[in-house]
This record gives structure tokens, sequence and C-alpha cells, in this order.
């Protein structure tokens, strides 16, 4: 119920009104039935305004993060995140990376659109990273369709660190949804997983024009962080 009402009454009216968001594709949702959507990650803004542009509910697997901080604003945000219908998810280790399979698992039993992003976390300068196996994993099992999608201009108005946005338009893209049922009964087949997901990855890149790095963005980040470089800002 919460989640209606921070869409249609609390947030959503606003968001549409600062950040315009102007849509493509959106012919490619299914109107009803499980499948996911898989994104890039620019911004911490893309939890809110993809949801806002979808006719349907949309629930995404949230970092473990959102739901454990310290503090008022800890618990104000972990309130805002299980009132919206996220589910926490530790990233940390393998058996946490199966949890979270099982967890997206239960939300396309129940035919329901899942949200996840398949690079694991927000990219720190701009460009596409490359995605991990979890997102081909589900769509085999579930035997589901993937619709990539792309976010637009959310890094220009909510870099990391930037805690209040720039009001700017953003565009959101979604493209054909991607059949894998020719992979079916082969979710464990290393090769498989990684050729579906770098599939994935490839819609992604084509929808957002990014600069694709063949690395995992959590790697990058961490080489980077103890030289105390400072992340290049994507630029058009």
């Amino acid at each position: 119920m919460f989640y209606y009402v921070l869409k249609y009454v609390l947030l959503g009216p606003l968001l549409r009104l600062l950040f315009r968001p102007r849509t493509e594709g959106l012919e490619h949702i299914p109107q009803d039935g499980a499948a996911i959507v898989a994104g890039n990650h620019l911004s911490f803004s893309d939890h809110f305004l993809m949801p806002v542009v979808l006719k349907r509910r949309i629930t995404f697997l949230a970092k473990q993060e959102y739901f454990t901080g310290p503090g008022l604003k800890g618990r104000l945000t972990a309130a805002f995140f299980r009132s919206a219908g996220q589910i926490p998810v530790d990233r940390s280790g393998k058996e946490a990376g199966q949890a979270a399979i099982r967890e997206g698992l239960g939300v396309l039993s129940k035919g329901e659109l899942l949200g996840i992003y398949p690079e694991g976390t927000r990219s720190h300068d701009g460009r596409l990273y490359k995605g991990k196996v979890g997102v081909a994993v589900m769509a085999l099992k579930a035997g589901v369709p993937v619709i990539p999608c792309a976010m637009v201009g959310t890094f220009e108005i909510q870099p990391p660190g930037q805690v209040v946005p720039r009001i700017k338009r953003v565009r959101i893209r979604f493209g054909a949804p991607l059949d894998f049922s020719r992979y079916a009964g082969m979710e464990n087949e290393k090769a498989v997983i990684r050729a579906a997901t770098d599939e994935i990855m490839s819609a992604i890149l084509v929808l957002s024009g990014q600069e694709y790095v063949d690395a995992y963005a959590a790697d990058v980040k961490a080489a980077e962080t103890p030289q105390g470089r400072k992340f290049p800002r994507l630029r058009h």
C-alpha cells in the first residue's frame, strides 16, 4: 500500500515535476507476469526514478547497508526502503550471492517485476562495468525474460557523494525483452551464465551509450581508492 502512496501521492508527482523523465520503450514492459528489469546504476536517484515511470510495481534487490545505517538517518532510510517493499541484500561473499538469488526468485515466483543492477554497485565514474552473473541465473531458473534498461542523465544529477540532486531532465530507456529459453536447464553452466550476462550488459550498453569497462565496478573502485585518486565524472 505504501508503495503506491509514495508513487502517486508523496514522491512520484514531485519527481516527475522536477526531473521530467523522458521514457522510451515502455511498451517492452509486460503488462503482467514475471520479468526482470536489468539496468545500469549511475545514481542513488535510480531507485526512485525508474519506478515512477512504470505502471506496474517493481521490487528491487537493495544493498543491505540501506537497512542497517546508524542513527536517525539510518532508521528513516531503513523504514523507507522496507515500506516501499525493497529487499535487503548482503553483498559480501558467495553465500550472500545465493541468498540474493533466492530472494529474487521469490519475487519472480509471484509473477512480479524484479529490478536489479547487474553491476552490483553504483558506477563511481559514469562508465558501465562488467555484470555479475546472478541476473542470468535468476532468468534461467525462473524462465523469465530480461528487459534491459538504461538510466541516462542520472549520474549528472546525483553522482556518488552528492546528497541533494541537481534539477535536470533525465531519460529512461527500455529495450526489447531478452529471451534465454534456449539455455533452459543450463543455469549451472558457468560459460552459459557468463554469456547470458554479457548479452544483458551489451543490450544495456547499446541503450545507454556509456563507455564499457570489462572489469567489476567494485574491484576497480577498490583499486583506485587507496591512491586517493578522484573518480572522473562522466561528461557529454
